[in-house]
């Protein structure tokens, strides 16, 4: 697999081979890179980067323009590896006409993979005029950050049998609609498992448990440096926020010492 790039039409292969899809978000060409060589399946360049890297509350206030600049980035860091773009909020729930505007500009402008979207029956047809148009969509149910003021606030969706029935259709409209693939974040383990199990593309879940055919997470908290995060779902794999904390004040008292610059790095 290492000497052949994993394509879209390659995600339903791996569900149907058992081999789960691994998925990071990205915002830059150096991360892109990076995990590109540590052989991640698929880069998410995410609406997120509106909370992680500019600080905002939500994703609502992301942009288009924000989006296609990161992804350009994220593409010039990673040759090989597929990579999926949140279309930011109100620029595809308006019309079909808008969002595949929207989307295309997204693909021409930074030779993305694909696109993703939130939300369920309502936005199949909207996920039926891209694909068609040689747009490949990603889908998103369960908790749909664009829809977090609707909802609630961050809370598991699913848990009620009418909400997790609705669920279950979202999940084959979107499969019908031709999703590649769908994210399914906050969600109860079991009803993750059975929407999984339902359809023939893979699900990529987040807080939705061991069911799904692959698994996401936001880059920035996996590493650690997102400090006040802590979601029951997430398991961090490194603490670089210590980390930096540690070079950075090393710095700071090799320069107030007069012990950097030496004579090891000035020139002569």
């Amino acid at each position: 697999m290492a000497d052949r790039p994993l394509t879209l039409p390659g995600f339903a292969e791996r569900k149907r081979d058992g081999i789960p899809l691994v998925m990071l978000t990205c915002y830059d060409a150096l991360f892109a890179r990076l995990l590109e060589a540590a052989a991640v399946d698929v880069l998410l360049v995410g609406d997120s980067l509106n909370e992680v890297l500019a600080g905002r509350a939500s994703t609502l206030s992301a942009t288009l323009d924000q989006m296609i600049y990161h992804a350009a980035s994220v593409r010039r860091g990673a040759t090989r590896t597929p990579i999926v773009v949140d279309l930011p909020f109100l620029s595809y729930q308006i019309s079909a006409e808008e969002a595949i505007r929207n989307a295309g500009r997204v693909m021409a402008e930074t030779d993305c993979h694909a696109v993703k979207l939130e939300g369920g029956m309502a936005m199949a047809p909207t996920v039926e005029a891209l694909v068609t148009r040689g747009i490949p969509v990603v889908g998103h149910l369960g908790l749909t950050p664009q829809s977090l003021h609707a909802l609630g606030g961050h809370r598991v969706q699913g848990r009620d049998p009418a909400v997790a029935e609705q669920m279950r259709r979202d999940a084959t409209a979107l499969q019908d609609a031709g999703a590649s693939a769908i994210v399914l974040e906050l969600v109860p383990q079991d009803l993750a498992r059975d929407i999984s199990g339902s359809l023939r593309i893979p699900t990529i879940g987040i807080g939705a448990g061991a069911g799904c055919d692959g698994q996401v997470l936001v880059l920035h908290d996996l590493l650690g440096l997102n400090e006040g995060f802590h979601p029951k779902f997430l398991r961090r794999y490194a603490d670089l926020a210590a980390t930096v904390k540690a070079a950075v004040a090393t710095f700071g008292d090799d320069v107030r010492a007069r012990r950097f610059p030496d004579d090891e790095h000035s020139f002569q």
